[in-house]
């Protein structure tokens, strides 16, 4: 008996053996549940800020620079005094205007009393029509010399009143490239400094003319061009608080480009935003109802370049599916056909499965960030 038992068991063990080894567990995934959701599409466009105003000064008459009367950096109001020039030169020159003008209204009331004596003169006969005539001429001559005396004494005042330089507008004044003592000519090269204003900036960006019509199609091209509200992205990454609008467009597309220029307009109160920051613009472009956001690592390309997913099944068995991607957004496909809310996309263990294969599905958390593709393409 025991030789029995024993043969018994040396022939049973290989079929058991065979048996353990051809029920391999089920293949683990990583899976992430869908959900149904209104995405917001963007574009992202690089651009610089500007100030939404800029004025260069300088000087309209030339002189000595004999004060300073701003604090560099600081805010200033058009028409607050920047810089104050030797006035002796244009006050001597008002003086001298002011005595051509009493020269000359002292010589208009003479040749006026003349022509009245010319008149009466010829009332009675006792002068001669061209006598009357020229003191007539000499009267008109006087109060011409009269004007224009008076255009050399208003000339001479803003002359004058030009001496001191005042800000042509409200804003954050530059650096002074001028200093006292500094000689200066009026509408020189060099501008003495730059005033910017600030309290609201500009950024200039570029579209192409193919996506401006795209959203110019869209239903809610018509609404989004006044109401949009646009996102600022900051060098560092960060977004900026305040958000923008589209300012205008320019009516032309460049021909050898194909592209819009687009000004977009953000508030700056604490002038944070300086001009020449580089920055990044992410401009509304529409909306898609009940899409699906798809992690980019759980979309893979077929032999003819279509993209798939791989979903698990209620039978927690894989199925392929053929998705309409209709652009990337961050680290997921924008999906509006091929999948539903509710699938469990399969987004790690794709290598080691096959469509109608069973696998043991782990969820993973949707909101998980995932490392997005360094080379991925952003519109």
């Amino acid at each position: 008996m025991r030789r029995l038992a024993l043969l018994g068991a040396v022939f049973f063990a290989p079929a058991v053996s065979a048996q353990q080894q051809g029920e391999a567990p089920p293949q683990p995934v990583t899976v992430v549940t869908l959900e149904a959701q209104d995405v917001t599409l963007t574009t992202k466009l690089p651009g610089r800020v500007q100030a939404s105003g800029e004025a260069e000064v300088r000087p309209q008459v030339g002189g000595i620079i004999v004060e300073r009367l701003f604090d560099e950096g600081t805010d200033v109001s058009r028409g607050d005094p920047l810089y104050r020039i030797d006035p002796a030169t244009y006050e001597a020159a008002k003086a001298s205007a002011e005595a051509s003008l009493a020269q000359a209204q002292a010589q208009a009331a003479s040749a006026e009393r003349e022509l009245k004596r010319q008149q009466e003169l010829r009332d009675r006969s006792v002068t001669s029509q061209q006598t009357l005539d020229d003191a007539l001429a000499a009267r008109d001559v006087a109060e011409a010399a009269v004007k224009v005396a008076e255009a050399q004494l208003l000339s001479s005042n803003i002359d004058l009143e030009r001496t001191t330089i005042r800000a042509p507008l409200t804003g954050v004044v530059g650096l002074s490239d001028a200093t006292q003592g500094a000689l200066v000519t009026a509408g020189q090269s060099t501008a003495l400094t730059t005033i910017r204003a600030l309290d609201t900036v500009n950024v200039d960006v570029t579209q192409s003319a193919a996506e401006m019509l795209r959203w110019r199609r869209s239903g809610q091209a018509a609404a989004e061009e006044s109401e949009a509200r646009v996102s600022l992205r900051l060098a560092d990454g960060e977004v900026y608080e305040h958000t923008g609008r589209l300012a205008a467009a320019e009516p032309h597309v460049n021909e050898q480009t194909g592209v819009v220029v687009l000004r977009l307009e953000f508030p700056n109160p604490d002038h944070f935003l300086l001009p020449g920051m580089y920055v990044q613009v992410e401009l509304p472009q529409g909306s898609v109802s009940d899409a699906v956001l798809v992690p980019q690592e759980g979309v893979t390309r077929d032999r003819r370049g279509r993209p798939v997913a791989m979903v698990v099944n209620a039978d927690n068995q894989v199925e392929s599916r053929q998705i309409t991607i209709q652009r990337d957004l961050e680290n997921t496909w924008v999906v509006t056909e091929g999948l539903d809310a509710g699938d469990r996309v399969i987004v790690a263990g794709l290598q080691k499965i096959a469509p109608g294969q069973t696998v043991t599905p782990e969820e993973r958390d949707a909101t998980e960030t995932a490392a997005a593709d360094p080379g991925a393409a952003t519109e």
